[in-house]
């Protein structure tokens, strides 16, 4: 339904081109704002209800106790979610909320857009099942490792002071008689959270649009081939800044391989787009500090230019 609308909003009442780079851009940006906003609301809304359910305190300790093995359990979490790096911030908002530790937070919002269903598909019918079992492993060691490293930075004093809060002392327990109370409670944090960080998704999206339309495929190729050894890394930070969905960075990264392009350095380039992008970094902002984003952003891209080169040696044992 929202692609619908978009494409009737977008080609019917503007009459913009299909073929066109505003065209396509403006298609994109409302049916990703859209998309995303509701997700959030959604999201957000059965999260808090189920919250009401469960002891936060106890929750909290919990998983701040079992170290490594939370890490890896938000992890698989995270890959069986459906959702690109965008829509996997509302999830990653509310753990914050409920006083879930920072590393283990993290290791769910890298594995979420690495690895989901809808790409692990896409990636048998492009590279074939070897090449696919290597990534989604590589998607929870990236997972995994770099929230672990995150979490032991105690990089706490870097989240936004309503959140902060919630991380470093007792979380007040409350009671709720009735069900609808509960749902009240879903309701306000939703709206609450929303009214927060609508226009951070609103500018994100926004230049996502732009870079995902208005940055030639051929440019990439033409730079990172001429790149040598220094591909991975170079793939991988051109990478980041940008963002698209599943369907559209496979195919990316398979035309790359085709041209010649080491399949690390594709695959790279792909994780690049799939766990960070500019517009993840915009909405970010509503809970953490600049500085936490880069280090974020840094840890991040440190591990997948790890996996590229990793991807590169094995190359001929893949194939």
């Amino acid at each position: 339904m929202l692609l619908k609308f978009s494409d009737w909003l977008v080609y019917g009442v503007l009459r913009l081109s299909p073929e066109s780079h505003l065209g396509a851009a403006l298609n994109f940006f409302v049916y990703d704002s859209l998309k995303i906003l509701i997700l959030l609301y959604v999201m957000i809304f059965v999260i808090g209800v189920l919250r009401t359910f469960l002891p936060q305190n106890r929750i909290k300790k919990w998983m701040g106790q079992r170290g490594i093995i939370a890490n890896f359990f938000a992890s698989i979490f995270g890959a069986v979610t459906p959702f690109c790096s965008c829509s996997s911030i509302p999830i990653f908002l509310s753990f914050l909320e409920a006083g879930i530790p920072l590393g283990v937070t993290f290791s769910f919002l890298i594995t979420s857009p690495l690895i989901n269903e809808y790409l692990v598909v896409l990636m048998l019918g492009f590279f074939g099942w070897k090449i696919t079992i290597l990534y989604v492993v590589s998607g929870l060691f990236i997972g995994v490792v770099s929230g672990v490293v995150l979490g032991r930075m105690n990089l706490e004093k870097h989240l936004v002071e309503d959140i902060a809060s919630k991380q470093n002392g007792a979380i007040e327990e409350q009671d709720y008689e009735r069900f609808s109370d509960r749902l009240k409670f879903g309701f306000e944090e939703a709206a609450s959270i929303v009214k927060k960080i609508w226009i951070w998704v609103l500018v994100g999206v926004g230049i996502g649009a732009l870079i995902h339309n208005y940055v030639p495929k051929e440019v990439i190729q033409s730079i990172v081939g001429k790149a040598g050894v220094f591909s991975v890394p170079i793939a991988t930070i051109l990478g980041v800044p940008m963002y698209g969905s599943c369907a559209a960075i496979v195919p990316i990264a398979v035309v790359l391989f085709q041209k010649g392009i080491p399949l690390g350095t594709a695959l790279a380039f792909m994780m690049a787009i799939a766990a960070l992008s500019l517009p993840e970094a915009i909405m970010l902002r509503r809970a953490i500090k600049l500085k936490l984003i880069l280090i974020f952003f840094g840890v991040t891209t440190v591990a997948i230019i790890f996996i590229g080169y990793l991807f590169n040696i094995l190359q001929t044992v893949l194939l």
